[in-house]
C-alpha cells in the first residue's frame, strides 16, 4: 500500500512557510511585544561579545586621546616656557633702564647743584694702563671744550681735559701717576695734594707731617689752589693713615669718590658766565 503522501514538501514551500512564520512573529512581537523575552536573552549573552568586540577600539581611541593632550601640554608647556624667557628678558631690559635712569637722574641733578654752568659728555673710550689713565669723551673745540677744564661725575672729580679736537677730547684722570691734585680737608681746611697711583681706587697723600690733624673717614674736596679746580669738589675719602715715628711725613691713602673706571657720562665744568655767551 502507498502512503498518502508520497512526496516531501518543496524547498520554495518551506521557503514560504518559513517567511509566514517570520512575519507572523514580527507584527506580534511589534504589536504585543511577544518575543521580548527571547530578546532579553539574546542581550544578556551578546553584550560581553559586543564590549570585548568594541575594547581594542575604545582603548585605541583613548590611548589616542592621551598621547594627543600629552602634545598638547609638552606645547602648552614650550610655549609657556618661551614666553616666560620673553618677559624675563623684557624684565632684565626694564631692571637696566631704571638703573640708567637713575644714574642720568642724579648726574643731571648734581649738575643743577653746581654754581658754574657745565656740558655733559659721553665717554667714547678708555685706556687705564697703569702709567696712563686716560678717556675720550664725545665733545671738543665745536662745544667750548677747553685743555685744562675740570671734569666730574655725580660722585666728584674725575681728571681735568689734557687735549681737544673739534669734536673729542681726551681727559686726564686723577687715578694717573702723573697726576696731582690740590685737595683740603673739608673738617678742618688743612690743605695738601693727593697723586694717583695707577689704580683706580687709590689716591696717595705723603706731605702731611706725622702730626697733622687728619683721620680716617676724612672728606677731601678741592681746594682751589693752582687756579686749575674749583673749590670745594669732592676728591676723595681717607681710608688709611701710615704714620711711622722714622719718617717725617704719613702715608696716606684716599678713596676716590668719582667712578673712575665705571662711568658712561661725565660733566665739563665751565667757566663762570660762558654759558651765556
Amino acid at each position: 500500500m502507498k502512503p498518502l503522501f508520497s512526496q516531501t514538501p518543496s524547498v520554495t514551500a518551506r521557503f514560504v512557510l518559513a517567511a509566514i512564520v517570520s512575519i507572523s512573529l514580527l507584527l506580534a512581537d511589534h504589536r504585543i511585544g511577544l518575543l521580548e523575552p527571547v530578546h532579553h536573552a539574546l542581550s544578556v549573552v551578546t553584550e560581553p561579545l559586543r564590549l570585548m568586540a568594541a575594547l581594542p577600539a575604545r582603548l585605541g581611541d583613548r590611548a589616542e586621546q592621551t598621547l594627543t593632550s600629552r602634545r598638547e601640554l609638552i606645547a602648552e608647556n614650550q610655549r609657556l616656557e618661551d614666553r616666560q624667557k620673553v618677559y624675563e628678558a623684557r624684565l632684565q631690559r626694564l631692571d637696566a633702564l631704571e638703573v640708567e635712569n637713575i644714574r642720568l637722574r642724579r648726574l643731571l641733578d648734581s649738575s643743577y647743584e653746581l654754581e658754574r654752568p657745565v656740558v655733559i659728555a659721553e665717554l667714547t673710550g678708555v685706556d687705564l694702563d697703569p702709567f696712563n689713565h686716560v678717556i675720550q669723551i664725545s665733545k671738543g673745540l665745536r662745544d667750548r671744550i677747553r685743555v685744562g677744564q675740570p671734569v666730574i661725575d655725580a660722585e666728584g672729580v674725575l681728571g681735568q681735559v689734557e687735549t681737544v679736537a673739534a669734536f673729542t677730547a681726551t681727559v686726564r684722570l686723577i687715578s694717573d701717576p702723573s697726576h696731582g691734585i690740590p685737595v683740603q680737608v673739608n673738617r678742618n681746611g688743612l690743605r695738601s695734594v693727593a697723586f694717583g697711583t695707577g689704580r683706580t681706587d687709590t689716591l696717595t697723600i705723603s706731605s702731611l707731617p706725622n702730626n697733622a690733624d687728619i683721620r680716617e673717614g676724612d672728606l677731601l674736596v678741592t681746594s682751589g689752589l693752582g687756579e686749575r679746580f674749583p673749590a670745594g669738589y669732592p676728591v676723595g675719602e681717607v681710608r688709611r693713615i701710615e704714620r711711622d715715628d722714622g719718617r717725617a711725613f704719613s702715608e696716606i691713602q684716599v678713596e676716590p669718590l668719582g667712578r673712575i673706571g665705571q662711568v658712561k657720562e661725565v660733566l665739563l665744568i665751565e667757566d663762570r658766565g660762558s654759558g651765556d655767551e
